[in-house]
């Protein structure tokens, strides 16, 4: 399965605004076989950065990201070891006023950088959260220009092993 970048069906008049973030017909139409497991999300002050994270196997799992307020840099990088794009990373700004949102199939770290203050990333996951699965490598290591001078990151992030000693199981 591949990443795919999803345009999300939105509504609008003079009450505001109705976005529909899941149908299963539309992603199955797109190939996408997804079961829901798990929602959450965050809220990130502007440059913050969270991320590269993505759960080991047998916890891998997909998950639809989107940005239902304000903006972000969303960073993805593959790390199925059997792909001929190994390594490659893949951005696109989501956000409120886009109606975007990124499939993440398995196999992908995944990551992002807070373009405004307050911006809310949303998390649809085909699995449920396994402490003991949950990995990262380090978001500087995957040559990827983040622009970012200053960037807020947690201790966790901070520590992640660079890429570059990664061992994919993927």
């Amino acid at each position: 399965m591949q990443h795919k970048l999803l345009d999300m069906p939105c509504f609008s008049d003079n009450r505001g605004r109705f976005v529909k973030t899941f149908n299963d017909t539309a992603f199955q139409d797109q190939g996408i076989n997804f079961r829901l497991k798990e929602s959450y999300f965050s809220v990130s002050a502007k440059d913050v950065i969270r991320g590269m994270h993505f759960h080991l196997p047998p916890h891998d799992h997909d998950k639809v990201v989107f940005c239902p307020y304000g903006a972000i840099l969303d960073v993805i990088v593959d790390l199925r070891s059997a792909s001929p794009e190994y390594g490659k990373t893949y951005s696109q700004v989501l956000s409120a006023e886009n109606n975007r949102a990124f499939f993440i199939p398995r196999g992908f770290a995944h990551g992002f950088k807070s373009l405004e203050e307050g911006s809310v990333t949303y998390y649809l996951v085909s699995g449920e959260y396994v402490a003991s699965a949950d990995e990262g490598i380090a978001f500087d290591s995957i040559g990827f220009d983040w622009a970012c001078e200053n960037p807020v990151l947690s201790d966790r992030d901070r520590n992640f092993l660079p890429f570059a000693a990664f061992r994919s199981p993927f």
